[in-house]
C-alpha cells in the first residue's frame, strides 16, 4: 500500500477498508510513515468524516497498536467508566466502589488533570500513601482479590493514540468526531474492559458545547463498543455549572467520601453517580432494569458496603484508609477566603471552564503534564444556577496556600457569573441515554 493513495481516497470521500486502516496505524506507530503524511490523513478525515465501520476499524487498529490487557484471569467481566471531562466531576471516586460493592468488578485506568479539568489520579494521590503506579499483573490481582482498582494508564496500551493525539493537537484536527471517539475508546478497549459506561459532558465546562454534538459523540462511541462486542452505554450530562461543590484534589476526595457516607443525596453530583452506577450494575447483569439497579445503589450506600469498598481499595494500594471515617486526614489549605457576590440577582449562567481555570490558578491544576499541583487548594462552591443572591453573599470559598495568583483567580471567578432580574430554571441535568438501541431523550 501507499499512504498517498489512501490520503487521496479519503480526501475524495471514499471509505477506507479495515485492512487499509490497520496498515496505516501500524506503519505510523512503528515510525514508517512521516508526520506530514499522517497529518494530511487526519485533515482529510476532518473534512470527509468516517462511517461507522471505518471508525470501528480505526479504534480496533489503535487498540491493537500495543499491548491489550487480558483480563480473563479475573474470572469475571470487568467494567470501566469514562467521563469526557468537566469541573467538580468526582463521580469515579464514588461510582467505582458503589458498583464493586454490588458485585460488578470495576477496573479503571485513569489519567491526570490538565487545564481546567481535574484528574482522578491527582485526586487519589491526595490520600497519603496511595499508589497509582501499579503493574498490569498487580492490577489484575487487585481485581481478583477486591473487585476494584483505579490505576495509572499503562504506556504500553494504545501507543498509536498517544502519537496521533500529539499530532492532532498541533495540526488543528482535535475536534473531529471519529478521531475523538477512537481516541477515547481505544484506551478503554486496550485496558480489557468488557463493559463500558461513558459520561459525555455538554456545556460551558465541556469539550462538547451543544447537546447535539454530545449526542453525536455518545452515539459514535457506543456504536464502536457494540461493534467490537462490548456492552456499552453513554449518559449525556450537563456541565454548564460545576457538577459537585468541590473543585480541587483533596476537596474532591472529601466530597466523594461524603457521598459514600450517605450525604448530599439531593445534589446533582449524587444524582449522576446514581445514574452511572445503575447503568454499570445493569450491564453487569446484577439488575434487569435501571430502577432496580438504583435501589441497589441506595442500599450499598445505606449499608456502608460502598464506603468499605473504597477503604479496601485505598488500603490495597498503599493509602491511608482511615480517611473514609475522618476526612480531616486529607491535606488542607492554610487559608479559606470567601468570594462575595458583587451584585444581586438570580444566577443565570456560569462559565464553568473559567471556574475550573480559577482552581488551576490557585494551584489545583496544571498547564502542562509534569507541572506540580497542590492537593490542598481549590474552590468550594456555595451557589448554583437559579439561586438568588444578594450583594455580599458568599458565592464560593477559595482554599489557598500560595497567593501570587489569588487576585487574578478572584477576578476571573466573579466574571464567570451572569445574573438575571427574573427567576431562572437550573439547567437540565441529564439530556439522554445512548445504548445499543440508540438515543433515548430525557
Amino acid at each position: 500500500m501507499r499512504m498517498v493513495d489512501l490520503i487521496v481516497k479519503k480526501r475524495q470521500g471514499q471509505a477506507l477498508s479495515a485492512a487499509e486502516i490497520a496498515w496505516m496505524i501500524q506503519a505510523y506507530t512503528e515510525g514508517a510513515l512521516p508526520d506530514y503524511q499522517m497529518s494530511a490523513m487526519m485533515m482529510a478525515i476532518c473534512f470527509a468524516g468516517m462511517n461507522a465501520e471505518e471508525t470501528a476499524a480505526l479504534t480496533d487498529a489503535m487498540t491493537h497498536s500495543g499491548t491489550v490487557l487480558d483480563v480473563s484471569s479475573v474470572g469475571a467481566q470487568v467494567a470501566d467508566k469514562h467521563s469526557t471531562g468537566g469541573v467538580a466531576d468526582t463521580t469515579t471516586l464514588a461510582v467505582v466502589p458503589i458498583v464493586a460493592s454490588c458485585g460488578v468488578t470495576m477496573g479503571k485506568m485513569s489519567g491526570r488533570g490538565l487545564g481546567h479539568t481535574g484528574g482522578t489520579l491527582d485526586k487519589l494521590e491526595a490520600i497519603s500513601g496511595f499508589s497509582v503506579d501499579v503493574a498490569p499483573q498487580r492490577f489484575l490481582a487487585l481485581l481478583r482479590e477486591n473487585g476494584l482498582a483505579i490505576v495509572g494508564q499503562n504506556e504500553a496500551l494504545a501507543p498509536a493514540d498517544k502519537k496521533l493525539y500529539a499530532l492532532r493537537d498541533v495540526t488543528g484536527t482535535v475536534d473531529s468526531l471519529p478521531l475523538i471517539a477512537s481516541s477515547i475508546m481505544s484506551k478503554k478497549l486496550a485496558a480489557g474492559a468488557d463493559i463500558i459506561v461513558l459520561d459525555v459532558k455538554v456545556g460551558s465546562g465541556a469539550f462538547m458545547k451543544t447537546p447535539e454534538d454530545a449526542a453525536a459523540l455518545a452515539k459514535t462511541m457506543v456504536e464502536i463498543g457494540v461493534h467490537l462486542g462490548k456492552k456499552t452505554a453513554a449518559l449525556i450530562t450537563d456541565m454548564n455549572q460545576p457538577l459537585g461543590s468541590c473543585i480541587g484534589n483533596a476537596l474532591d476526595v472529601r466530597e466523594a467520601i461524603e457521598i459514600l457516607q450517605g450525604k448530599h443525596q439531593d445534589s446533582d453530583l449524587f444524582a449522576i453517580c446514581k445514574r452511572l452506577s445503575a447503568q454499570l450494575i445493569r450491564l453487569g447483569g446484577k439488575a434487569e432494569e435501571e430502577r432496580e439497579a438504583e435501589r441497589m445503589v441506595l442500599d450499598a450506600i445505606a449499608s456502608g458496603r460502598a464506603l468499605q469498598k473504597l477503604a479496601t481499595m485505598i488500603q490495597a494500594q498503599g493509602g491511608d484508609a482511615h480517611v473514609c471515617q475522618d476526612t480531616s486526614r486529607l491535606p488542607s489549605a492554610e487559608r479559606i477566603i470567601p468570594v462575595l457576590s458583587q451584585q444581586a440577582g438570580y444566577i443565570a449562567k456560569m462559565d464553568t471552564q473559567s471556574i475550573g481555570t480559577c482552581a488551576q490558578l490557585l494551584g489545583a491544576g496544571r498547564e502542562k503534564l509534569g507541572d506540580k499541583i497542590d492537593p490542598a487548594v481549590g474552590i468550594v462552591m456555595k451557589k448554583r444556577v437559579g439561586d438568588f443572591v444578594r450583594t455580599g453573599d458568599v458565592l464560593a470559598e477559595f482554599h489557598v496556600n500560595e497567593q501570587n495568583m489569588l487576585q487574578e483567580a478572584m477576578r476571573r471567578f466573579l466574571a464567570a457569573f451572569a445574573y438575571s432580574k427574573k427567576p431562572v430554571d437550573p439547567p437540565k441535568l441529564v439530556y439522554g441515554l445512548v445504548d445499543e438501541q440508540g438515543l433515548h431523550d430525557e
